[in-house]
């Protein structure tokens, strides 16, 4: 199937059989902000020689998070930035305060934004539009060493 095409996939006998790949990332951070890990996980299909396929994206920590975000203009990262302080601000009274002010925020923000991302695989290289980028999110203040674990099941 290719282009636009709608249908429905039949087993393919000659098909070559599924591979289940797994690796982890290590993210380091410095303060709120977009780190782009694009370019990383691209790379990590490509020393595995993947094909088609899908790979899910997990971050293993609760004050960072994962997106797709557009790629071009910072101001969008600012804004996204600016929108998530404002839904869950420092110094709200929260009960949860023991590891700093920023942290029960933190918290929140990742909920919000989600900590994994399925991404389509497409000839060994994730299927992103022209305008799109993978970022993990650092919601706290401080360096931070992030680990995201990689899961591809494919061809």
């Amino acid at each position: 199937m290719h282009g636009n095409q709608i249908g429905v996939w039949t087993f393919d006998e000659d098909a070559a059989p599924l591979r289940q790949l797994m690796g982890r990332l290590v993210v380091p951070t410095r303060d709120p902000g977009f780190t782009t890990v694009t370019h990383a996980l691209n790379d990590w299909l490509g020393q595995n020689e993947v094909g088609d396929g899908l790979l899910t994206v997990f971050l293993r920590h609760t004050s960072a998070s994962l997106t797709i975000q557009e790629n071009t203009d910072p101001d969008v990262q600012a804004d996204l930035l600016d929108a998530l302080n404002r839904l869950a601000p420092e110094g709200s009274g929260y009960r949860h305060h023991l590891e700093g002010a920023d942290d029960m925020p933190a918290h929140i923000k990742s909920v919000l934004a989600g900590i994994s991302l399925q991404i389509p695989v497409v000839s060994g290289q994730l299927d992103l539009g022209t305008w799109q980028a993978v970022y993990l999110v650092e919601h706290r203040r401080g360096a931070f060493q992030r680990t995201v674990t990689l899961h591809y099941t494919g061809a």
